[in-house]
């Protein structure tokens, strides 16, 4: 016999709305629908409901008006709101009024819904099972319900793997179902991943799914800065009338007691800096900064390299002391062109966030945007995407942005697959005769000016020195085809 589903409610005047709601979620919830809060309130009452998304804008009762009751009626009830993006800032105050979980702008995706409302699901299910155990534990010891309490705290808190935005079927999934393993165990963990992979946010995620969550966390970047600078940062200094300092200044070491630091770029410490973290990662010991004496901490360390660690130890370049009392457990975080599935959840959030900072509103990417950014290699990872996306949103006319905004070189990308040695500097110095060769370049050229001036024939054929008629059959020769051409009505050229 299976368990039964967790039961979601969905709240919105709108039939295609929870069509489309039902659609992305019914393969893994049982799904309850209402056109607005009194029907709502009566599903509510007949189901044990786990968690509501609600939309703001309805007739009679609004989405906070309605969660506002919820909260006091079924404060269990994991409550979500779908928002309009300009409705954004009245929902910060909307999270305290009803309590709310999250919210989500419009046009959601439907990957990103059903994340939402799996994560929704494992904070219910979490919740009570904090409730039941505080019950249990009440008749135990006092400070054990303090603890409970404090987790429960931190899960609310919204830091945790929620915020690893991911496909269902994402590689970041056995990424992330590990990390959460290693959480709850206070040991080291080297995170392994190439630059922009964005290793620090799996890194505080783990920090708020461990026991250490109610204390701090802390994050140090070792590449780039002065050594004396990462020193004091790291390990504090005593006051010293001959250096000009008047009192102590604490490093995360000692204001990170209890709580984790995140040593990102980690292969990047000097020698010197190597054996004192040496010192600490084994014996929990460290010396500030004109200081006689060694001082102790209890800090749980993460860590983060974009290269191959063991290869510097093997060179002795780096301490293998540090290297394996910082790698008790290793996480290894794949490369955007490896979890290329998650790629349009990570595009549309991006944007979002982008649109917000710069008060540019925008509804999303057009699906033949989304294919070409798709096809692109993406070497800066999510950091290079996030770039593309505020230089998208900076030449945008439309609420849509469509595939004419991205950057050229992306749009030339090979269509056929996403490695790196078939760009253009590959196709270079490849076998192959001089025809075929300049044939592959020439072909990307024409997708991306087409693609560029929305398919007009005429301003791509003069900014390439075509004619018209040579430009169609180029176009005809390559097999290049405008993206849903059989379901948009024919493009006026002149």
């Amino acid at each position: 016999m299976t368990d039964a589903l967790p039961t979601v409610l969905l709240v919105d005047d709108e039939e295609h709305s929870l069509a489309s709601m039902r659609m992305a979620l019914e393969d893994d919830f049982d799904c309850l629908t209402a056109s607005n809060a009194a029907e709502a309130e009566k599903l509510m009452e007949d189901n044990f409901v786990q968690v509501i998304f609600c939309d703001q804008r309805m007739p009679g009762k609004t989405g906070v008006e309605f969660l506002v009751e919820v909260r006091d009626r079924w404060p269990d009830t994991v409550r979500i709101i779908i928002t309009g993006y300009t409705e954004t800032n009245d929902m910060i105050a909307a999270i305290n009024d009803a309590g709310i979980y999250q919210f989500l702008t419009k046009p959601w995706h439907p990957d990103q819904l059903l994340m939402s409302a799996k994560n929704a699901a494992d904070l219910f299910r979490l919740s009570r099972e904090h409730d039941q155990m505080a019950l249990e534990m009440r008749y135990l010891s006092r400070s054990a319900e303090s603890k409970v309490e404090e987790q429960r705290k931190a899960l609310r808190e919204g830091l945790g793997f929620e915020k690893v935005l991911r496909a269902p079927n994402s590689p970041m999934n056995n990424v992330v179902e590990q990390a959460r393993q290693f959480a709850s165990f206070d040991v080291s963990v080297m995170i392994n991943g190439e630059d922009g992979s964005d290793k620090a946010t799996l890194a505080r995620a783990m920090h708020y799914a461990s026991l250490r969550s109610d204390k701090g966390f802390y994050e140090i970047n070792c590449a780039g800065a002065d050594e004396d600078l990462i020193e004091a940062e790291l390990f504090g200094a005593k006051p010293s009338a001959a250096h000009g300092r008047q009192k102590r200044n604490l490093g995360l070491l000692r204001k990170a007691e209890k709580g984790t630091v995140f040593l990102r770029n980690v292969g990047d410490l000097s020698p010197r800096l190597q054996r004192a973290m040496a010192r600490f990662a084994t014996e929990g010991t460290f010396r500030p900064i004109g200081a006689s004496e060694l001082e102790r901490s209890d800090v749980r360390l993460l860590a983060s390299s974009n290269g191959d660690l063991m290869s510097e130890v093997s060179a002795g370049r780096f301490r293998a002391d540090l290297f394996f009392a910082l790698s008790q457990t290793t996480l290894t975080v794949p490369p955007l062109r490896a979890r290329i599935v998650d790629l349009p959840i990570l595009a549309q959030n991006q944007l979002f966030d982008a649109a917000a900072k710069h008060g540019k509103p925008v509804h999303g990417l057009s699906d033949d945007a989304i294919r070409f950014l798709e096809r692109y290699n993406w070497p800066g990872n999510l950091r290079e995407l996030e770039n593309e996306m505020v230089r998208m949103l900076i030449f945008s006319q439309d609420s849509v942005l469509g595939p004419e905004l991205i950057s050229r070189h992306i749009l030339q990308a090979s269509p056929d697959d996403t490695e790196a040695d078939d760009r253009i500097d590959h196709v270079l110095v490849s076998d192959g005769t001089l025809k075929d060769r300049v044939e592959q370049i020439e072909m990307r050229i024409l997708r991306e000016t087409l693609t560029r001036l929305k398919w007009n024939k005429s301003r791509a054929a003069a900014e390439l020195g075509l004619s018209r008629v040579g430009l169609r059959a180029k176009i005809d020769r390559y097999g290049i085809t405008e993206p849903n051409k059989a379901n948009a009505t024919e493009h006026q050229e002149d």
